[in-house]
Parts: C-alpha cells; structure tokens; sequence
C-alpha cells in the first residue's frame, strides 16, 4: 500500500499558504493555488533532502546498514 500525505491550502488574501499534516516544515505560500501546489512540491523535496543530510551528518562514521524501507499504512 502507498503511503499518501495530506496537503491542506488555506485561501488568504494574498492567496494561498500551503502545508503538509504529515512532514513538518514542509509549508509554502503562493498567489495561486497552482503555485501554491508547485511551491509545496518544491518544499516536501527540501524538507527530506535537508532530514536526509542532517542524518548522515550526525551518523558520520558511525557503523550503520541503510536500506529501503518500504512504508505500509
């Protein structure tokens, strides 16, 4: 089964703010609600490239397996 997260955009009168229940500190803002989307896409990316590199940062030199790790909901 696919993991699926939750995007929740909130209209304001700039346009829209943009965030994912799920993953912390993924959120965005945009005028649009299709820039809001691209902007949050962009955001989730960011988000786990920058938890993936503070991991390895923190287990450098340590003796680790990585592996993938499938997600069933």
């Amino acid at each position: 089964m696919q993991v699926q997260l939750t995007a929740v955009f909130r209209k304001v009168p700039e346009g829209y703010i943009a965030f994912v229940e799920e993953l912390p500190g993924a959120n965005t803002q945009g005028a649009t609600l299709d820039e809001a989307r691209t902007n949050l896409e962009e955001a989730v990316a960011l988000v786990l490239e920058a938890n993936r590199a503070l991991a390895e940062e923190d287990l450098q030199g340590a003796e680790v397996i990585r592996e993938p790790f499938p997600i069933v909901a």
